[in-house]
């Protein structure tokens, strides 16, 4: 595994997010080259976005941490391409999310984006998102994900060949479960779970006239041996790689031959 790599740590919960200060801890144990570039306020949510054609400023809060008025994709941009400039990073870590990326959501994400962004700039990106019940609220518990992230980590440089011929097109999703640390059974790869619909849904609010855009209820059937049901039923800590190329290649073999420009004949 490559030593000391350069990292940079960005997220869409925003700069004083918990779950930020939590994985520049753990950042700090793997390199002492960790820069932190992450939005000043909270952005989930926000996707792939980028702020075009509106100027965007960064503010230095400590040494190597800097926020931007801006989006995951934004930060991790900004990061990769001037503060980064003399040596673009390894490593791109997004997180620690409060709440799971798993499944449709990571279309949405600014944590995966972050991610994504980093992978499409050259580096290894990495999402890592700390499970909630939204059955019983939003209140996150950190355990898991703390206690099992930097050996986590450790093993996923390794495995993706850090500092090596490593697959580019590939960046990572990780989910940690909410339960018991003795609770956690493992840690699994999985791809995401497709459902036949978006779990986004119109939700009313006490408002009269209002509404929001939200997730009412945890979607289903949980096929087993995919993300969701890894995280929420077997209390395992879920791991997906995802591509970047997201050409269908049977289809492009499928369809080949089959278009052609008719002219009118008249």
């Amino acid at each position: 595994m490559m030593q000391n790599p350069r990292i940079l740590i960005s997220n869409d919960d925003g700069i004083d997010a918990p779950g930020l200060k939590c994985l520049h801890d753990i950042a700090r144990q793997l390199s002492n080259d960790v820069w932190v570039v992450a939005p000043d306020t909270n952005q989930s949510g926000a996707g792939h976005r980028f702020t075009l054609g509106t100027e965007l400023h960064y503010t230095q809060k400590s040494d190597r941490v800097f926020s931007v008025n801006g989006t995951p994709a934004d930060c991790v941009v900004a990061g990769c391409t001037d503060i980064l400039k003399d040596k673009a990073p390894d490593v791109v870590l997004a997180g620690i999310n409060h709440g799971q990326n798993m499944g449709d959501i990571i279309h949405c994400s600014g944590t995966a984006a972050a991610a994504r962004e980093g992978a499409l700039q050259g580096a290894l990106g990495i999402a890592l998102s700390q499970g909630v019940d939204y059955e019983k609220g939003l209140d996150v518990e950190w355990d898991v994900s703390c206690a099992f992230a930097l050996d986590l980590l450790r093993q996923l440089f390794e495995a993706a060949d850090l500092g090596g011929a490593r697959n580019r097109d590939i960046y990572y999703n990780v989910n940690f479960p909410q339960c018991a640390l003795s609770d956690v059974s493992g840690v699994r790869v999985v791809p995401i779970q497709r459902f036949e619909r978006s779990a986004f849904r119109y939700f009313p609010s006490k408002n009269e006239g209002r509404f929001f855009i939200s997730i009412p209820e945890t979607p289903v059937p949980m096929e087993p041996g995919h993300d969701f049901c890894t995280l929420q039923k077997d209390k395992a800590i879920s791991v997906t790689p995802m591509t970047l190329q997201h050409s269908d290649r049977e289809q492009i073999a499928s369809l080949q031959g089959r278009f052609a420009i008719r002219q009118d004949a008249g």
